[in-house]
C-alpha cells in the first residue's frame, strides 16, 4: 500500500491555520483520511496506488470570501490545495497526493438565482435537491451522474463528462452545456474570475486543477413526469438494437437508455425480480407523454417487466443508479474481482462494432452501454464490466479497444492526460493552470503536464 508522502511541515500548517482565522477545519486524522478518499477502489490499479493517500487537514468554506482567504493561505506558504465535493468520483480526483489542504465545498450549497432556463448556485449544492428545488418552477438539470442523490453540482462539472440526460444534451462538453463558471486563483492575492460560455470549459474535468469554482451557472430542461421501465430481451444484441432505434426516435423524449448484458441484471438486488434469468436488459426513462410511443416502437420486440414514475426521494431506488458506473458498483457489491473500462465507440456502424467487441472476450468482459450524443450524432458510451487478472492484461484489453476504433478514457490512471481519450491535457486549460496556479499547488500530481513557474528553468 502507497503510504500518504506529505510536503507540507508542521511550520506551514501551524501558519495556515493562523492566517485563516476562524474557518471550519479538523485534523482529526480519521475524518480527515475518509474525506481524502473517493470510489477509486473500483479501480484495483488505483486502490493500490492511493489507498493511503490523505491530506493533512480538511477545511470548509462557508462562502466565496472563505475560500480566498484559504486560497492566499495556501499560496503564501506553499501548501497543496486539494478541492472537494461529495468524493463520489472514480479517479481519484480528490484525492490528495501531496498532502496538504482538503477543501471540503460540500456547505457551499446556496442558489444564488434562476429564471426559465438557467441557474447560478454555489458549488456545493447536491444535484438531487437542486432538482427538488426547481421542478416546482417547472425546471430540472439538463444531466446528472448515476450519483446524483449524493454528487454536487460543482464536483459533476469539474470530475464528469455526462451521464443521464446526455442522449437528449450530449456531454459537458457540447456548446452551451456549461454557460458561465466563477474560480478563486491561487495566487498570494487571489483574484476572482467570471468564465462565460466557452471559456468556462477550462474548468471542466479539470479535477480542480484550474481554479477553485465558487459558482456555476448551468443550463436547465424542461422537468418532464419520467416513466423508468425495465425492458428485457433474449439478448444484449436484440437490447443495443430497440436502444438504438429509441435513440434515434427524435420525437420520442427520452433520459437514459441503456442495455446492459447478463449476468449483469442478476446482480441488481431488489431489481432482480424484474431482469429474467439470461436475459439482457434496458433501463430506460422516458417522458409520461412519450410512453406510448416508446411502447409502439418496442413492440413484441421485448418485455416491459418494471415500469413506475420515477422519484429521487428517499424509499425508492432509482432505476438510474443500475446504470452509469452504478452497474459496475451493482457487481462489485458481491465481486470484488471485477472492474471497468470507458469506451466510445464511434457512430458508424455502431452495433456491429459494439457486438464484435463484445463477442472478442467471451466471459471476460460483459456488455453495458449508454446511449448519448457526441458532436451532433447518437453513439453509445460503455462501460463494460470485466473481470480483472493483471495489469498487463488490462492494458492488453485496452489496446485491442483501441485498435479497434473505440476511443477509452482510462479509468485506472489518476492524471488528466492519462485518463483522456485524446491522452493529453487540453491545451486551454493547461496554459490557463499556468495562469492561475503559477506554482502548481491545486490538486499537485493530476495535471502530469505542468511545469510550475517555480521550476521553470529562468534566464
Amino acid at each position: 500500500m502507497t503510504q500518504s508522502l506529505s510536503t507540507v511541515t508542521d511550520g506551514q500548517l501551524v501558519d495556515f491555520r493562523d492566517a485563516i482565522g476562524d474557518i471550519p477545519l479538523t485534523a482529526d486524522p480519521g475524518i480527515v483520511r475518509r474525506r481524502s478518499r473517493d470510489f477509486f477502489w473500483y479501480s484495483p490499479i488505483l486502490n493500490q496506488q492511493l489507498a493511503g493517500k490523505t491530506a493533512d487537514l480538511l477545511v470548509t468554506p462557508r462562502d466565496e470570501a472563505d475560500v480566498i482567504r484559504v486560497a492566499a493561505a495556501c499560496a503564501r506558504f506553499g501548501i497543496p490545495l486539494t478541492p472537494r465535493g461529495a468524493g463520489t468520483g472514480n479517479y481519484g480526483q480528490a484525492v490528495p497526493l501531496a498532502g496538504g489542504v482538503l477543501l471540503d465545498l460540500s456547505e457551499m450549497t446556496k442558489i444564488e438565482w434562476h429564471k426559465p432556463g438557467v441557474v447560478r448556485v454555489e458549488p456545493g449544492s447536491v444535484m438531487a435537491d437542486l432538482d427538488a428545488a426547481l421542478q416546482p418552477q417547472g425546471w430540472e438539470l439538463r444531466m446528472h451522474p448515476s450519483t446524483k442523490r449524493k454528487a454536487t453540482i460543482g464536483g459533476f462539472i469539474a470530475g464528469g463528462s455526462g451521464g443521464v440526460g446526455s442522449i437528449g444534451y450530449g456531454g459537458l462538453r457540447e456548446p452551451g452545456n456549461i454557460l458561465a463558471a466563477r474560480i478563486v486563483t491561487l495566487e498570494n492575492e487571489p483574484r476572482v474570475l467570471e468564465l462565460r460560455g466557452d471559456a468556462a470549459q477550462k474548468i471542466n474535468r479539470a479535477y480542480g486543477t484550474t481554479g477553485i469554482i465558487t459558482s456555476l451557472e448551468p443550463p436547465l430542461a424542461p422537468a418532464w413526469p419520467w416513466i423508468e421501465m425495465i425492458v428485457a430481451f433474449e439478448s444484449f444484441g436484440e437490447a443495443m438494437a430497440f436502444g438504438y432505434d429509441a435513440a434515434l426516435a427524435d420525437g420520442i423524449v427520452k433520459k437514459l437508455l441503456s442495455p446492459i448484458a447478463w449476468p449483469l441484471p442478476s446482480f441488481f438486488g431488489e431489481m432482480r425480480d424484474a431482469c429474467p434469468e439470461g436475459q439482457a436488459v434496458l433501463i430506460a426513462m422516458v417522458a409520461a407523454p412519450s410512453l406510448e410511443s416508446f411502447k409502439a416502437l418496442l413492440g413484441h420486440r421485448g418485455a416491459i417487466t418494471l415500469e413506475r414514475q420515477s422519484s429521487d426521494r428517499a424509499g425508492q431506488v432509482p432505476l438510474y443508479e443500475y446504470t452509469w458506473n452504478h452497474t459496475t458498483l451493482q457487481m462489485l457489491k458481491t465481486d470484488r474481482g471485477v472492474t471497468y473500462l470507458q469506451c466510445l465507440f464511434p457512430h458508424d456502424d455502431l452495433l456491429a462494432k459494439v457486438a464484435a467487441m463484445t463477442n472478442r472476450f467471451p466471459g471476460e468482459i460483459h456488455g453495458h452501454c449508454e446511449f448519448i450524443r457526441f458532436g451532433g450524432r447518437v453513439t453509445a458510451s460503455a462501460l463494460p464490466v470485466l473481470h480483472y487478472t493483471t495489469p498487463e492484461r488490462l492494458d492488453e484489453i485496452i489496446a485491442i479497444h483501441e485498435a479497434g476504433g473505440v476511443m477509452v478514457a482510462n479509468p485506472h490512471v489518476v492524471t488528466l492526460e492519462d485518463g483522456s481519450r485524446h491522452k493529453r491535457a487540453d491545451a486551454d486549460q493547461l496554459g490557463f493552470k499556468r495562469e492561475v496556479d503559477p506554482k502548481g499547488l491545486l490538486n499537485p500530481g493530476k495535471m502530469r503536464s505542468f511545469i510550475p513557474v517555480s521550476a521553470t528553468p529562468q534566464g
